[in-house]
């Protein structure tokens, strides 16, 4: 079998598609997916293929196109099932608490696979999880205002500074690795450089951040960006005369 097919159950989306029981011995599509995911999750997402996984199952890669018809495929099933590992938050009636859980859900989510934010860019995967989170997260900003379009840009921008906000962690996180140095480490050894920007005088608000500002947990750097980017929504919404419940 090729790794695309000629006929209509190939060309119709793979949530779609019923998937048969396994042959004897060959992986099911959750093992597949599964593995999938822990190969992304460990080795990043360009080490997934068909041969990768079908290898790592131990089976023939033709097993696996039995069932899913490329990577493309693999992908969309992928951002579904890590989309599916809890359920989505219960919605409170409150627009911004349930805005507020469903973002740092979907922070968590994205921290535990590093490879999901880049996956998630042009058009949704459309898989039942998937379907789920957004149906959920549509309600939120209905308590928000009643214009479904407003409603969806709003949950447009929270999800925009979700996936930015994770990216820059991870980014962190990859310099880090790359680097083999803890923070403590990274701080001690540019400190010396980092001490002649400060003396020089050169630069006097920077030198002022390095002095007197804070190191701030990740979890609150999240949560002062979220809770700006909602203040914003809420005034937004209320200067058009569109709000709902914004306050």
């Amino acid at each position: 079998m090729g790794k695309s097919e000629p006929t209509g159950a190939a060309r119709m989306p793979v949530w779609a598609r019923e998937h048969s029981a396994p042959r004897r011995r060959a992986p099911s599509v959750d093992q597949i997916v599964r593995r999938a995911v822990t190969v992304a999750d460990e080795e990043g997402v360009a080490a997934v293929s068909m041969r990768r996984i079908a290898t790592d199952l131990g089976s023939g890669t033709a097993s696996l196109y039995r069932y899913i018809a490329g990577r493309d495929e693999l992908l969309d099933l992928m951002i579904d099932a890590v989309h599916g590992e809890e359920a989505p938050p219960v919605l409170a009636g409150d627009w911004r608490a349930d805005l507020t859980s469903f973002a740092r859900q979907q922070r968590a989510i994205l921290l535990r696979h590093p490879w999901l934010t880049a996956e998630l860019t042009g058009r949704p995967p459309l898989g039942p999880n998937w379907l789920r989170r957004a149906d959920t997260v549509l309600s939120a900003a209905a308590a928000l205002t009643c214009d479904a379009t407003l409603a969806t840009q709003a949950v447009g921008v929270v999800q925009a500074y979700v996936s930015g906000a994770v990216s820059a962690e991870v980014a962190e996180e990859q310099a880090r690795q790359r680097h083999g140095l803890t923070e403590e480490e990274w701080q001690s050894e540019v400190g010396p450089y980092i001490r002649t920007i400060v003396d020089a005088g050169h630069h006097p608000h920077l030198a002022r951040r390095i002095v007197e500002a804070e190191e701030v947990p990740p979890d609150q750097v999240f949560d002062f960006g979220l809770a700006c980017v909602l203040d914003g929504l809420a005034a937004r919404m209320l200067s058009r005369g569109r709000g709902g419940s914004a306050k």
